[in-house]
């Protein structure tokens, strides 16, 4: 028995490869959503094993490099020896 057969509606016809298209659309996507956690997990360890994480070390050191951008920029821009003074005070503690 064909499908023709199960649905007697006259004048539509039923183009039998856009069903399994889209039953083999809807039954990847049920598939995709059911192991989403398992491949995102796998995405994620794909990408440390290409970028490796930095250590705390790195991290503030990075930091400290930035801080002391940021301060030398302030630096720069202030209008004055005393505020200058200041700022660099400020970095002595930091």
């Amino acid at each position: 028995m064909s499908i023709v057969e199960l649905l007697p509606l006259p004048g539509v016809t039923i183009d039998l490869p856009l069903i399994v298209a889209v039953g083999a659309f809807g039954l990847s996507a049920a598939v995709l959503a059911l192991f989403r956690p398992l491949l995102v997990g796998l995405v994620r360890a794909a990408i440390l094993v290409v970028r490796p994480r930095l250590s705390k070390e790195q991290l503030a050191e990075r930091a400290r490099v930035r801080n002391l951008r940021v301060m030398q920029k302030m630096i720069n821009a202030s209008h004055g020896a005393s505020h200058s003074a200041e700022l660099r005070a400020l970095a002595a503690r930091a």
